[in-house]
């Protein structure tokens, strides 16, 4: 068993602010940092028309190349999404624009964006100085109920679907909806059966409990949480609970923590449901660690990792305004006593090891005979 860390034996001296920046430096040398779900493209079709141009700097989004650079990440999973209250044609259109964005972002700025499908593409990525951009398709809605329209986001390099989003979906419940199926109809897990042919990841962040556990019951491959936190912490329908996180680790999937305020803090929480006539509480790095840790003590280091929802949401925790502020989180788990290898894991190794396990499938997802045809 190796030696517990800092962050495990609270008695071991707090590492220097020069040695825990040398303990960042060195696990983003072991892994680049992977962020699991970033609403950039949205914010781009609802505020500039689906513009590429002018993203470097200065933007007043959460989101734009300078901050990305300067927040170290080495890969995102782009949302591509839209609102669960677009549905039919409109829903598979607005997916596919968004698709679209997210390619045309990495060729207006070539040195800085590179498209990613697998793991080896994320390597690639890195290597040539660039931010791996991944797909994640937030909330079946977009399929219009059609396995062929999973397929052919498949074929667009999608490599999760959200199962839900606030509403629930013809054979899914959400976390936020009122339950309607019990959790996954039959239909429901041929869906999840044919992602795990295709080699997409089952993102389980919006979905219900019960839905989570159905998920977990029928997959074959690891799953993900792209973007949420803990119910233990914070009793917000959009977390997960300790008796789903610990499925998780037997699973061997990931959860990656967000920074959205009300999943982190009671307070802000209450806040944010209420008549908001005063200033909203401050929510803190304390806050967003105290939600990664319980994570780690119940599902394990392996099962970790960073989700933040930049530019899908108006307020971020003090310090993580903004996608450059990854360092600062890293910094402040270095000091309490995570080790590169630890940082490492959460800051990407884990999810990249998912990706892995899928990547087989999802190359070869254009072959083979559908499991669902209608």
């Amino acid at each position: 068993m190796p030696p517990a860390s800092a962050a495990q034996n609270p008695a071991a001296p707090a590492p220097s602010p020069d040695h825990a920046a040398a303990v960042v430096d060195r696990a983003l040398e072991l892994a680049p940092l992977v962020d699991g779900h970033n609403d950039w493209a949205w914010e781009c079709r609802e505020n500039r028309a689906y513009s590429v141009e002018g993203l470097e700097r200065g933007l007043t989004t959460d989101t734009d190349i300078e901050r990305l650079r300067a927040g170290r990440v080495g890969a995102q999973f782009w949302s591509v999404y839209v609102s669960d209250e677009s549905l039919g044609a409109d829903a598979v259109q607005g997916t596919l624009e968004q698709i679209d964005w997210v390619y045309r972002l990495a060729a207006r700025y070539p040195d800085d964006f590179q498209i990613a499908r697998s793991a080896a593409d994320v390597e690639s990525a890195r290597a040539h100085g660039r931010i791996a951009s991944l797909l994640g398709a937030e909330g079946a809605h977009s399929l219009n109920d059609s396995p062929a329209v999973l397929r052919m986001f498949a074929r667009l390099g999608v490599r999760y679907l959200t199962l839900t989003h606030v509403h629930n979906t013809t054979w899914a419940d959400s976390g936020t909806d009122e339950p309607v199926h019990g959790g996954l109809t039959e239909r429901g897990a041929e869906y999840v059966r044919e992602m795990n042919r295709l080699g997409m990841l089952v993102d389980l962040s919006h979905v219900s409990p019960a839905t989570a556990h159905a998920a977990l019951s029928v997959t074959t491959a690891p799953v993900i949480f792209s973007h949420s936190s803990c119910a233990a912490v914070t009793d917000h329908p959009r977390n997960v609970p300790d008796d789903v996180l610990e499925r998780l680790r037997d699973n061997d999937g990931v959860l990656m923590l967000t920074f959205v305020p009300q999943f982190l803090s009671p307070d802000f929480s209450a806040w944010f449901d209420g008549p908001r006539d005063g200033p909203a509480p401050t929510v803190t790095l304390d806050e967003v660690i105290a939600h990664i840790e319980h994570a780690r003590r119940v599902a394990g280091i392996r099962h970790i990792g960073l989700g933040g929802d930049f530019d899908g949401t108006d307020e971020f925790p003090v310090g993580l305004e903004g996608v450059d502020g990854y360092p600062a989180l890293l910094t402040e788990l270095a000091a309490r006593g995570w080790t590169a290898v630890e940082l490492a894991a959460l800051g990407g190794a884990n999810v990249l090891r998912v990706l892995r396990a899928t990547d087989a499938a999802f190359a070869a997802a254009g072959t083979g005979t559908p499991r669902l045809v209608s």
